[in-house]
């Protein structure tokens, strides 16, 4: 009698369940994010196109896009990208040397690259993933000298040395900060010692930051306002003053979904970094509170991934993907709130970017 034959799975992944709780938290996160760049956007698309539903349409396109891909990607073992990962670091060489070869300037950095006309491309966002790849790779492969200063801690320093230099030559300091946060948590989980990062942090780290600002004239002008919005009102000043008053005008309950004052080109670009001020004040700070915690039940999911995961790039690559959102979630409500210096960092999920779907894949 003839064996029947048995079939092969495309992934050991194709059976694994799902995390639900992670899921439905995405999807919440998702719907409120769309909701929030359709409100907070419908003015500036109204001035700048006519179309009061111009960016809205365009981040429920990136949305969906998203979602499939999140589909299709869940169903490919992790591992597989292992195989990768110092490719990864060569291509995120290559696509920051890129956007300082062939980018475009806007508002003084040269940070996109330009598709077409209205489609551009921030190779920083991409290369934010493509280290963590690297960085789990590598941690994996040199796992027996982590505990080593100088084969452990300032070893890995030095591949991403090049990544922060070509960073602060566009410039762009608030990724540079993302990925040295990423990196120095995937470094301290793998097994790097804290103490290691301590020297080296008050060392050169700190000094390091305060000559990035001190050496850099508009660095030193927004730390310089940071201390006081209201000495600088229509100038430095005038984003960080105008979140905060929309923030102060919400209160407890918000002034309702839709009736936000200040996105009425007071804040500019409302739907992008400051898109969490447009949300305090429409829903204030019952709203805020909720979303905050939906964004703490993602970390709380990714991290019981990540010490559950069975090898350990797969918990590296959680660890990763994990503290790169809650990085950029603390940041993004830092500065919207005046807790630290203005920057560029988007939030997750609700800033209208085409690169949002990124998160679902990842």
């Amino acid at each position: 009698m003839a064996k029947k034959k048995k079939g092969k799975s495309f992934s050991s992944f194709l059976n694994n369940p799902l995390d639900f709780t992670l899921v439905i938290t995405i999807m919440l996160l998702l719907c409120i994010g769309l909701v929030m760049v359709l409100s907070a956007s419908s003015p500036s698309a109204l001035a700048e196109s006519g179309n009061s539903y111009a960016y809205f349409s365009k981040q429920l396109i990136f949305a969906i896009l998203g979602l499939f891909a999140m589909i299709f990607i869940s169903k490919i073992d992790y591992r597989f990208y292992k195989k990768f990962y110092k490719i990864a670091w060569w291509i995120s060489i290559a696509l920051l040397a890129a956007v300082l070869v062939i980018g475009k300037e806007r508002n003084g950095a040269k940070r996109w690259i330009f598709v077409t006309e209205t489609l551009s491309i921030q190779p920083s966002e991409m290369v934010k993933f493509l280290i963590i790849i690297f960085y789990a790779g590598m941690l994996v492969k040199n796992r027996d000298e982590l505990k080593l200063y100088g084969k452990g801690l300032i070893k890995h320093c030095l591949f991403l040395a090049p990544i922060i230099g070509l960073l602060l030559l566009e410039p762009h300091l608030s990724s540079s900060m993302v990925m040295i946060g990423i990196s120095c948590i995937m470094m301290i989980v793998a097994g790097c010692k804290f103490k290691h990062f301590l020297y080296t942090g008050l060392g050169v780290g700190i000094p390091g930051l305060a000559a990035a600002i001190a050496l850099s004239p508009y660095r030193l002008k927004r730390f310089i306002t940071f201390l006081d919005p209201w000495q600088d009102l229509r100038g430095d000043g005038w984003q960080v003053v105008q979140s905060l008053y929309a923030i102060g005008s919400g209160g407890l309950f918000g002034t309702g979904l839709g009736e936000s004052k200040q996105k009425y080109l007071y804040i500019p670009e409302p739907h992008n970094d400051f898109v969490f001020s447009v949300l305090a004040e429409e829903i204030g700070f019952i709203g805020c509170a909720v979303v905050l915690m939906l964004f703490a039940i993602f970390i709380w999911r990714g991290i019981l991934i990540a010490m559950k995961a069975p090898d350990m790039f797969g918990s590296l690559v959680a660890v990763g993907i994990t503290s790169l959102v809650a990085i950029q979630v603390i940041i993004n409500v830092a500065v919207v709130t005046s807790s630290m210096p203005a920057t560029g960092m988007p939030l997750p999920f609700f800033s209208y970017r085409w690169y949002s779907i990124v998160y679902f894949i990842m």
